[in-house]
């Protein structure tokens, strides 16, 4: 078997052919205008290729399209059977195109290939499965009323359904909002960030061959002011589901509200706490994860755990350990498959967490590694992993999201300070908790105000588990049969007999 090192990828990106039309009605074509913005190599700096620009013209074309297909019936008055064949092989030709779609991944927002390839593609394809295998074993119900009348509650797709993804896993975060939104017979316009549109047009040349009627699927690339602010006000797009920053999440709500009260779910920031008490089974193995939690990905993932919180009877050791962990994670070609960390997407986020690390020297934390943008010579974003310790529950690194490779270390004293701690935060999507008692565990995890709570882990779950946040992290749910209910009205039917 050859062995697919740096080389094989560099030859690989070379060859490959860039997508960059929008997908509308089932055909690619350039924006409505004929604008198009830069798509950039992370790596390098360099240009990847021009991709159209969609604006309010686009999203008027597309919501066309999607409510013709809805209510022509195009698909969702196929039979159950028949759209779950057509997701299904939609998911046989994710997995068929598996290489191209990790290298699209890699090359538009900087992640790892081994990453990519790994987690993301595959992910993506097991998503759309999922759901697809579930449309014709989700059962109606009958209410238990007089027999004088039969009561039927039924469940029925929204209609017309405007997908905003981020950048960070932009093909997986797609895939978490099509495979129920599709699933359940709705339409769908995909809105990716344009700083990582490419998996996403990708992905509708597959979903084409695949045989999804026209109009159901549509990709719209381009700006959140323009495009994206076009289809959260439109009066015909029937919901608006969101993943992203918590200040973006606001303001689609907003629009929702001034608009037609479209259904608005948000699953948005987070700065979660990872908790380890003194009594932790495997202290080198918590340290190696708690690394994990925050440099995977280049520390660019909502569910980070940003905030490790220690027991004071064990910090010193722990803090050692971790450093000698911090080491492994240093940033590298994102094409080359021993790569641990790749590039921070774009040169204005690595400005902002460089700006975060500057703030927390200032504030009194204690920069104990990293701290430096690295790797400059080739042009790309490149930051080291970083770790604070001395903060301090107010400092702004402890407080604010930094979506980058720092990590915030605060001591507590006993499970109670270390939840009050925990919970003292805007937002509440994860929280980890690593202790070798029971009680501690389950009682731990039921005080912790977070959508998902990992014991003696961090980010375990597979695509039966609901995902989604509390507080300012957002509403709704991602994953699991929980997801598919967000995409369909609930019906009551009473017939008198």
């Amino acid at each position: 078997m050859t062995v697919r090192d740096r080389t094989h990828w560099h030859a690989a990106a070379s060859a490959l052919a860039l997508p960059s039309k929008a997908f509308i009605d089932g055909q690619f074509q350039a924006a409505a205008n004929g604008a198009t913005f830069d798509c950039i190599n992370p790596a390098t700096g360099q240009l990847l290729t021009q991709v159209a620009s969609c604006d309010v013209a686009d999203a008027e074309l597309a919501v066309a399209a999607a409510r013709r297909a809805f209510e022509q019936g195009d698909w969702c008055q196929l039979a159950p059977t028949e759209r779950k064949r057509i997701l299904c092989r939609w998911a046989d030709l994710i997995e068929a195109h598996i290489d191209t779609l990790a290298l699209l991944e890699s090359l538009d927002m900087g992640k790892p290939i081994g990453d990519a390839l790994g987690y993301d593609a595959p992910a993506t394809a097991r998503a759309i499965r999922w759901h697809a295998e579930a449309i014709d074993k989700l059962y109606d119900e009958v209410a238990p009323v007089d027999h004088s009348a039969l009561a039927l509650v039924t469940r029925e797709p929204l209609g017309v359904v405007a997908a905003v993804v981020p950048w960070n896993f932009p093909l997986v975060m797609a895939a978490w909002k099509l495979g129920p939104s599709l699933a359940t017979g709705n339409s769908v316009i995909l809105k990716p960030s344009e700083k990582s549109p490419l998996g996403a047009l990708f992905l509708a040349s597959l979903a084409q061959e695949a045989g999804l009627p026209p109009g159901v699927f549509n990709v719209l690339p381009g700006f959140g002011h323009t495009v994206g602010e076009a289809l959260a006000m439109h009066m015909d797009v029937d919901c608006i589901t969101f993943t992203g920053s918590t200040a973006v999440g606001k303001h689609l709500l907003e629009c929702a509200g001034r608009s037609n009260m479209k259904r608005a779910f948000m699953e948005c920031g987070g700065k979660s706490a990872h908790i380890v008490c003194a009594d932790v089974a495997d202290m080198d193995k918590a340290a190696a994860t708690a690394a994990a939690a925050i440099f995977y990905n280049q520390g660019e993932v909502c569910t980070a755990g940003s905030r490790l919180l220690l027991d004071r009877a064990i910090a010193a050791p722990f803090i050692e350990r971790l450093k000698q962990q911090a080491e492994q994670w240093q940033p590298g070609d994102p094409l080359d498959p021993n790569s641990a960390m790749g590039a921070i997407v774009d040169e204005a986020q690595m400005q902002r967490v460089l700006r975060y690390i500057e703030i927390g020297q200032a504030e009194g934390a204690t920069l104990l590694c990293g701290g430096k943008a690295v790797r400059q010579d080739s042009g790309g974003y490149f930051i080291e992993p970083t770790i604070f310790t001395d903060v301090t529950p107010n400092m702004t690194i402890a407080q604010e999201e930094i979506f980058g490779p720092v990590l915030v270390v605060l001591s507590f004293d006993g499970i109670d300070q270390a939840v009050a701690i925990a919970n003292d935060s805007d937002y509440g999507l994860a929280a980890g908790l690593w202790t070798s008692d029971i009680k501690t565990a389950i009682q731990g995890s039921r005080a912790l105000r977070a959508g998902t709570v990992f014991v003696n882990n961090w980010d375990g779950g597979d695509m039966t588990m609901p995902f989604g946040g509390y507080k300012q992290s957002g509403n709704g749910r991602d994953k699991s049969l929980h997801a598919m209910e967000k995409y369909t009205e609930l019906k009551s039917t009473w017939i008198e007999l």
